[in-house]
């Protein structure tokens, strides 16, 4: 399998009804989830701008500012929102990828949802910790925020979804075991999904086509870890 065999597949896929039915529901909660980031965000600054600011005008202009800023702020932080978001939605997405495309498989029977949801929270936090200190060093090693930024949204995408996915069939153990025999296919292909998150319109359905992604990435490691 190419690099590009499992990102042409799930792009393929995309007007699957399955597939349709799944964005929407994504999309619905990724706007709540990006809102309520942006709300908590602003209302933080908000605060803090309130106890130093008592000037009318500049109390004002301050709190334009800090709402930009924390639009901005949100958008910085997203991905680790987005990653606990996508894998919510991996089973029916990934039910209807194997009905396409590998039919013979035995229905999977996933871990529970206590337990990928745990998995999902713990990843958006090490990804949030990872973008904070990537920001801290923005200023110390200018011209590569976006580098990093990009670098941390294709190992928590890549990583995150492949475990969500694994976790379909296998338990957690098993499933970081297959992710490190084949992090570098793996995080390449989260690379590809990161990239194609940064372009508009698309990035709504990139949990989406980031789970069928994975998918395939999955049926491919699973062969090449048997016929070792």
């Amino acid at each position: 399998m190419t690099l590009f065999t499992p990102p042409a597949r799930a792009l393929a896929q995309i007007d699957d009804p399955a597939f349709l039915r799944v964005i929407g529901s994504s999309v619905l909660w990724t706007i709540a989830a990006f809102a309520a980031l942006t709300l908590a965000v602003a209302w933080g600054a908000q605060r803090l701008v309130a106890s130093h600011v008592a000037d009318g005008v500049l109390s004002w202009m301050a709190g334009l500012l800090t709402g930009v800023g924390a639009v901005a702020a949100a958008l910085y932080f997203f991905v680790a929102v987005a990653s606990v978001v996508a894998t919510l939605f991996v089973d029916p997405v990934a039910r209807a990828v194997e009905r396409r495309y590998y039919p013979y498989l035995p229905p999977a029977r996933p871990a529970p949802f206590s337990q990928q949801l745990w998995d999902g929270l713990a990843l958006g936090l090490r990804v949030l910790l990872l973008q904070i200190m990537a920001l801290v060093l923005t200023p110390l090693l200018p011209g590569i925020a976006a580098l990093l930024g990009w670098a941390i949204a294709a190992w928590a995408i890549g990583r995150g979804l492949f475990v969500a996915v694994a976790m379909r069939r296998m338990d957690r153990r098993q499933a970081m075991a297959l992710y490190a025999a084949n992090r570098l296919s793996v995080i390449g292909q989260g690379a590809l999904v990161a990239a194609g998150s940064m372009v508009p319109l698309l990035n709504l359905a990139m949990p989406v086509l980031g789970a069928a992604v994975m998918v395939h990435v999955l049926d491919d490691a699973w062969e090449t870890t048997r016929l070792r």
